[in-house]
């Protein structure tokens, strides 16, 4: 049963569950409607205020997940709020794409949710216990858990069947399949799985909320193509907390982990207990990540002085007219 939240007198508490261009899906005490839709940064999983069919004021989020604009632009594009567990879906039947994950896993850390990583098509995979010691090393403190949803073998994720859970991952990961499976019936698309590879084609278009048989919500999204990082300080600390515990542990506090005295991070690479492709993946966010916030300042600096400006115009116009 799906707990609706307190509003204010006289308005309808609503559940957003798809965002098109000019309207919402949503879903009310009275059931399922559609209303017009007023701002660009609400997402699937918002709780709204509703008066009648219009959406009076969004409700505050527990968490938000969000990602850089990945055409270059400095604003952020929530892709689900108020959720729970971020299922980072890889799938096995092709090679792991562990910088992606790395990716993903920033995003979903900074979120405030908690990230599960989710080995799909375990079917065809020959050696699960080799796939989850090859995903470990890149997933610190994070549960790996391993499904075969074309067979309807889910059994590790209804332990996380009553929260509210969105699926991330590249197309063809097998996430529509993972919904259908723990829907209990074919509410998604999915494409055919190609024999010479075993991927499928992703079929998933848009954001979309379901409710789930017991009693949790679980939300859908399209492959990502490119994950874009904003700001994402925690995020980027919890994901690459190996590293950064090793780094806290060098000698000198302004270490650049090259080839510095007393530095904790080369020397775990040299004793091969933390891979150099780890480390190079750890600065090369670090530096995307500061660019990110070079550039969301300057944004902010720039609308600022765009709204000062305004202000100041129509105070020049207001005085000629006196």
């Amino acid at each position: 049963m799906l707990d609706f939240p307190v509003v204010p007198d006289g308005l309808t508490p609503a559940l957003l569950t798809r965002v098109d261009r000019s309207a919402y899906d949503v879903l009310t005490l009275d059931g399922p409607t559609r209303v017009p839709s007023i701002a660009d940064d609400l997402t699937v999983g918002d709780w709204l205020a509703l008066d009648g069919d219009t959406v009076v004021e969004a409700l505050p989020r527990t968490s938000v997940l969000t990602r850089g604009d990945v055409r270059g632009r400095s604003r952020p594009q929530p892709l689900a709020a108020n959720v729970d567990v971020v299922l980072i879906c890889l799938g096995l039947s092709g090679p792991l794409k562990v910088r992606r994950l790395e990716r993903l896993l920033t995003l979903a850390w900074e979120s405030g949710a908690t990230p599960v990583v989710v080995l799909t098509k375990a079917d065809l995979c020959d050696d699960l216990d080799a796939a989850i010691r090859e995903v470990a090393p890149y997933a610190p403190g994070v549960e790996i858990v391993t499904v075969a949803a074309a067979h309807n073998e889910v059994a590790a994720l209804v332990p996380f069947a009553t929260q509210t859970l969105v699926l991330l991952g590249a197309s063809g990961a097998g996430k529509s399949t993972v919904v259908n499976a723990l829907m209990g019936s074919e509410v998604m698309s999915t494409g055919d799985i190609r024999d010479v590879d075993g991927k499928g084609r992703h079929t998933t278009t848009h954001r979309e909320l379901l409710l789930l048989p017991g009693g949790g919500i679980i939300i859908d999204t399209p492959g990502l193509r490119g994950v874009g990082l904003m700001v994402a300080d925690d995020g980027f600390a919890m994901a690459f907390s190996d590293v950064e515990e090793l780094a806290s542990a060098c000698r000198f506090a302004d270490c650049r982990h090259e080839t510095e005295p007393g530095c904790a991070v080369q020397s775990s690479v040299v004793a091969g207990d933390l891979g150099q492709d780890r480390v190079d993946s750890w600065r090369k966010l670090q530096r995307e990540l500061a660019f990110q916030a070079r550039r969301t300042d300057a944004r902010l600096r720039a609308e600022e002085a765009k709204k000062w400006k305004a202000i100041s115009k129509a105070h020049r116009q207001a005085g000629k007219a006196r």
